[in-house]
């Protein structure tokens, strides 16, 4: 069979692997559809995408020729309907566009004029023919060829008539086609929103409300004491709450204060140590209260307009019910000990990892019902702990079977590995994943790392730009001070439609255990009460700056949308320049939505310097003056193609600046 159709057709896009996997978008994302079409010669051609959605309808979207010479047609289209879409892309020999090139060039310079006007009025005559066309449409195509037909007028006449723009404007909306030539098919998979867009807010619930007693010991927060915690943090404009382990947690080899081997009594130990007499994976913890109570939080979460994430970790502490049930779903050792959990130079002597090749079939499906069973009680968010260290083909099983049921399921990956496996668990279901964000900090580095999440893997990964987590404090938080913590979160805001933060950020909490990147005094073993409100009261919070950030997120529909990032330059290695831009055919106001970011990424300095835009990446046309005002500060400017800019990260360091057209 030739793989080769008669206009070839080649390069789709957006596709994975060749169509192995769907590509994925989120319901309201803005698909930049592209493919390579040309033919033999210099005959002009035309390019349609053929789209059906998940009810079967189609509709017809013509792509435009691109960058000059590379023969790629691209179309922009909004897909809203979940469920799972396909496409084709058509390509055709355009005959009128061919023949109008032809006859400009021949009938001013005296070349075949009569053979042209001749041809001309054969493929509007043709046209008009069309019954799928308007009447008052036929009767203006059978007019200009008769007129070119009329060799009783002047020929600019008779040539003007098959050439006017009324012609122009009927023929390119249905054009005069032959040698049609369709690709194969590729599909897509769109899912909800929150697949795909949110902001993210993760916190322990047993920190929430939690005291110290007079004798030392700890009364733990509750699911109805977190329950307060709530409020303050959709106010901050969060729409999910990410929970780590809520499960009973193992007694043996019990980890205590900054994964110190020895634990004390009163230590509550890591949640991620799942499993005790109590109970597994399907337990809570007694000491944050019942199912009914769990149920409860779930309810006074949606009343505040968030959503719940759970978190799904597949291993065991030494006490879990299954180490005696099912030994065979653990490592072990020739000395006859169960492996415990290691990412040297870490050990996790509390945790036992689980091993999936003893006994596969077992293992998926009791995670199958432990998954079934938080889905039961309304958990529709599962963010995964380390899945790059289980087989892939699990996950792809696992997801595509609840999602079979249950499509508005999403799970997140924390992947912090090699990119190959990163991307591999993206294409195999993960709706969104963790990245290497919190390690990219120069301008160099963020450029790279931006063009690459809008461009090089947008048809399967979404990332999650977590701006720290309970075992990542990077070095640029420790030492960068308050500034470091600004830019990380606007950037991080702005960026991705996804992005989060992990309780304690906004009280700049940036001291590390010695030698490590993570916190001291770390929550995951002890509880870490927080007072926030004493912090924003004495002005020590930066509550109110990421409030700021998630309210311009929701009120920027641009910056809900992941491939519509544009790289900017200024002369200043440590100013990083960026917009996003929506045109208004994709707003639910029918108005164009374009922000542009400036951020000083060097937390220490003030700089000065000159950008340089590409103002038409944002609807502005090329040498025309348009006002920005910035959300951070409220100022406004009129700017150009090259602006100047002073960032104090002492003060402001980053400009989140709105674009209206003067």
């Amino acid at each position: 069979m030739p793989l080769l159709t008669r206009i070839p057709v080649l390069q789709l896009s957006p596709q994975v692997d060749e169509g192995h996997w769907p590509a994925v978008a989120f319901s309201g994302e803005v698909v930049p559809f592209r493919a390579t079409a040309f033919r033999e010669g210099h005959d002009r051609i035309g390019v349609d995408l053929i789209l059906l959605d998940p009810s079967g309808e189609q509709t017809e979207h013509r792509m435009h020729a691109l960058e000059p010479g590379t023969d790629r047609w691209g179309v922009e289209v909004q897909l809203e309907t979940e469920g799972l879409w396909r496409y084709r892309v058509q390509a055709w020999a355009d005959d009128y566009g061919t023949w109008k090139h032809n006859a400009e060039v021949k009938v001013p310079a005296g070349i075949d004029v009569e053979l042209m006007l001749r041809m001309g009025h054969d493929l509007l005559a043709g046209a008009a023919k069309d019954k799928r066309r308007s009447p008052a449409e036929r009767r203006h195509l059978s007019a200009a060829a008769k007129a070119a037909a009329d060799s009783t007028k002047p020929v600019e006449e008779r040539f003007a008539a098959t050439v006017d723009d009324r012609i122009a404007a009927i023929l390119a909306e249905r054009p005069v086609v032959s040698l049609p030539s369709l690709s194969e098919t590729r599909a897509i998979q769109v899912e909800r929103t929150r697949a795909g867009v949110g902001s993210w807010y993760e916190f322990f619930p047993r920190s929430e409300g939690a005291r110290k007693l007079p004798d030392g010991s700890w009364q733990s927060g509750t699911f109805r004491t977190a329950s307060a915690r709530l409020p303050e943090i959709a106010a901050m404009g969060f729409d999910v709450v990410y929970l780590p382990p809520i499960h009973p947690i193992g007694r043996t080899f019990r980890k205590g204060p900054n994964n110190s081997l020895e634990a004390g009594p009163n230590d509550p130990g890591s949640p991620w140590a799942i499993g005790s007499a109590e109970g597994g994976h399907d337990a809570i913890h007694p000491d944050l209260g019942t199912e009914e109570d769990f149920v409860h939080f779930l309810g006074k979460a949606k009343g505040a307009g968030l959503e719940v994430a759970l978190d799904l970790a597949l291993q065991a502490s030494p006490d879990h019910p299954w180490v005696k049930q099912h030994p065979e779903w653990f490592t072990t050792l020739p000395d006859g000990t169960i492996a415990y959990a290691e990412n040297p130079p870490k050990k996790y002597q509390d945790i036992y990892p689980i091993n999936f090749d003893n006994d596969y079939d077992g293992l998926r499906h009791e995670v199958l019902r432990i998954v079934r069973y938080w889905m039961s009680l309304g958990v529709r968010i599962f963010r995964v702990d380390n899945p790059h260290t289980k087989p892939l083909h699990f996950w792809e099983w696992l997801i595509r079977t609840v999602n079979a049921t249950d499509p508005d399921v999403v799970f997140l990956a924390e992947a912090f590995t090699r990119p190959a496996l990163l991307h591999t668990l993206a294409k195999a279901g993960f709706q969104q994943s963790y990245t290497y964000f919190t390690w990219r900090n120069t301008k160099e580095e963020l450029e790279e790392f931006f063009a690459g999440l809008a461009t090089d893997t947008a048809d399967f990964l979404r990332p999650n730009l977590f701006v720290n987590t309970p075992d990542i404090l990077t070095e640029y938080l420790q030492f960068g001070g308050p500034a470091a913590f600004k830019i990380r979160a606007a950037l991080a805001a702005t960026a991705a439609p996804t992005w989060g933060v992990y309780s304690g950020f906004e009280l700049y909490e940036n001291v590390a255990r010695p030698g490590a990147e993570e916190y001291i005094d770390n929550e995951k073993y002890e509880y870490r009460p927080r007072d926030y409100a004493r912090a924003q009261n004495e002005g020590r919070s930066l509550a109110p700056y990421l409030t700021m950030l998630n309210r311009v997120r929701s009120e920027h529909p641009a910056l809900r949308q992941l491939r519509n990032l544009r790289l900017h330059s200024s002369d200043d290695d440590a100013i990083l320049v960026y917009s996003k831009y929506l045109p208004g055919r994709f707003t639910r106001s029918g108005k164009p939505d374009a922000v542009i970011v400036v951020a000083n990424v060097d937390p220490h300095s003030v700089r000065e310097t000159i950008v340089h835009l590409d103002v038409t990446a944002f609807g502005i046309e090329r040498g025309a003056s348009f006002e920005v005002k910035d959300a951070v500060t409220g100022q406004r400017w009129v700017w150009g193609s090259d602006d100047y800019v002073r960032l104090d990260a002492f003060d402001q360091p980053v400009h989140i600046l709105v674009v209206k057209p003067l």
